[in-house]
């Protein structure tokens, strides 16, 4: 008889499936029998994984026949622990998330399931999908991001709220957000955009067109959004964001030195800093200094739920946080990708300038700025915008769960699960945009052409971004000053996209300038 070291494991599965596992060091050794030393040939630690292991693929196969006889999408849940995470990672690196999705699809159909950053996902694709994840009402899904996600944009933003809640953060964002809104400050956004473009480039031959673009969206949003002055703070808040925006779809490990791990001290600072805005806010308006429509801040530090409760500080940081990153990192995307669009392509550098040149005739005729209806005018700028969010959208997909078991395309998809939904099976569809691959912005021509939850780089019905006509007078303004004062090249023929998980330029878009002034 030989006697081994056991551990001794107490497995207890709650009704929701969360594994606890215990583990207690016990030997069961009689007096006359010697104890494996480490190095021997089946040493204690190998002992203590095997078991590990075997509890753990009882424990996954115990979960699968929960299901058993109901007909889940086909799919691969991968590996253990980081499922299908580390290719999906890979294709994104290698600006190749397209083809992963696309792979999928054409081996297991338009509704796949997957596991992606520890958690287990169904992929949903296609215009049907995408109605059926943006028609809001009781469809079955609430917001709910993977923990990577909610650790960095928080538990509380309008991305994770629903029903009542949801509406009154988002009536609170469109105070500001709204084109009536908008009509009233885009004059000031575009003094703003020129300032910091020619205190940017001021004196320089050339530039980073990435870190150009994010560095003057960022300005413009804390000055209009959330009236942060010009200094230290502003230049500390610019670089957290950037290290945030980096670990929101990294592998959750807190660790130092990992993506995760610096955006989440990034993430602290951050709220800091907004929590020292707030009480200055609170003060400022008990003071009657500033009144609850003043800006972003003060709306939300006064804004008051169906009960007439404030909102909690955490609630107003974590929809300060996704307002920030929303609002310039996406726009930023946008006008890169245009930068160096126009730097390759003559023919659509000379219709943008063409255009141009009209607006600047209706600026100099009304004392030097843009008002609301020049920048409507813009429409073949805009249209070349919508046709770069086609091919490359600022933001390739995102999250969801189910709030109960709901079947769709002839699937049963369980409850707790994670949807994901994507752009790239509806943008690059040749039957709804032919020739998906060509750069077409006549495209946008008629909208009405266009079918319903076929065109989704700013979502879709009832869940489409409130801040999507402030992105685009934003870029528009942008790109009006940067066509009217530069020339520019690249200095890296073919550079590559990658996504850090967004799409940029791998190496930031390093530019050529020459200053030039254009006549109306």
């Amino acid at each position: 008889m030989i006697y081994l070291c056991v551990p001794r494991f107490s497995l207890y599965i709650n009704p929701n499936m969360h594994l606890h596992l215990h583990t207690q060091l016990t030997m069961e050794v009689p007096s006359n029998l010697e104890v494996p030393s480490l190095d021997s040939k089946l040493p204690f630690q190998t002992i203590i994984l095997v078991t590990i292991i075997v509890l753990l693929g009882a424990y996954f196969k115990l979960k699968v026949s929960l299901h058993r006889g109901k007909n889940l999408p086909p799919g691969s849940l991968g590996f253990p622990f980081v499922g299908e995470t580390l290719s999906f990672l890979k294709a994104q690196k290698q600006d190749k998330t397209v083809q992963w999705i696309a792979d999928r699809i054409t081996k297991y159909g338009p509704v796949f399931k997957t596991s992606l950053i520890s958690s287990k996902a169904i992929v949903i694709t296609g215009q049907a999908g995408n109605k059926l994840v943006f028609s809001g009402g009781d469809n079955g899904f609430v917001s709910n991001l993977p923990q990577s996600l909610s650790s960095i944009l928080g538990k509380h933003s309008i991305f994770e709220v629903t029903g009542s809640r949801h509406k009154l953060i988002r009536g609170a964002m469109m105070t500001f957000l709204k084109p009536e809104s908008l009509q009233r400050i885009v004059g000031e956004m575009d003094s703003l955009v020129k300032q910091q473009l020619f205190q940017e480039l001021n004196g320089k031959d050339s530039t980073h067109g990435v870190r150009l673009m994010k560095r003057i969206t960022f300005k413009v949003t804390c000055s209009l959004l959330f009236g942060l002055p010009e200094g230290k703070e502003k230049d500390a808040l610019f670089a957290d964001f950037i290290l945030a925006a980096k670990g929101t779809l990294a592998i959750p490990l807190d660790l130092p030195g990992t993506a995760f791990g610096n955006a989440i001290q990034a993430r602290r600072r951050i709220s800091k800093l907004f929590s020292q805005l707030i009480s200055r806010k609170r003060r400022e308006m008990e003071e009657g200094k500033v009144r609850p429509d003043d800006n972003m801040v003060s709306t939300f530090v006064a804004l008051k739920d169906e009960n007439g409760e404030l909102l909690p500080e955490e609630e107003i940081i974590d929809n300060f946080v996704i307002l920030m990153m929303a609002s310039h990192d996406t726009t930023t995307i946008v006008l890169s990708m245009f930068l160096r669009l126009l730097a390759r392509d003559a023919e659509v550098r000379g219709k943008v300038l063409e255009e141009q040149r009209q607006a600047l005739k209706a600026r100099e005729e009304n004392g030097g700025k843009l008002g609301w209806s020049d920048v409507q005018k813009m429409k073949y700028t805009w249209r070349v915008s919508q046709e770069l969010m086609r091919m490359t959208p600022p933001v390739f997909g995102n999250f969801k769960r189910t709030s109960r078991d709901i079947s769709f395309g002839g699937f049963h998809i369980p409850k707790g699960w994670q949807i994901m939904w994507v752009t790239s099976p509806t943008h690059m569809d040749e039957k709804i945009f032919s020739e998906p691959e060509k750069f077409n912005p006549s495209r946008f021509e008629n909208p009405r052409s266009i079918p319903p939850y076929a065109y989704i780089p700013f979502g879709a019905g009832h869940r489409i971004c409130p801040g999507a006509d402030f992105a685009r007078s934003e870029v528009l303004l942008l790109i009006h000053h940067l066509v009217t004062n530069y020339e520019w090249a690249e200095m890296i023929p073919n550079e590559p996209i990658i996504r850090e998980p967004l799409p940029y330029p791998a190496m930031g878009l390093p530019l050529k300038l020459k200053p030039k002034k254009i006549c109306a």
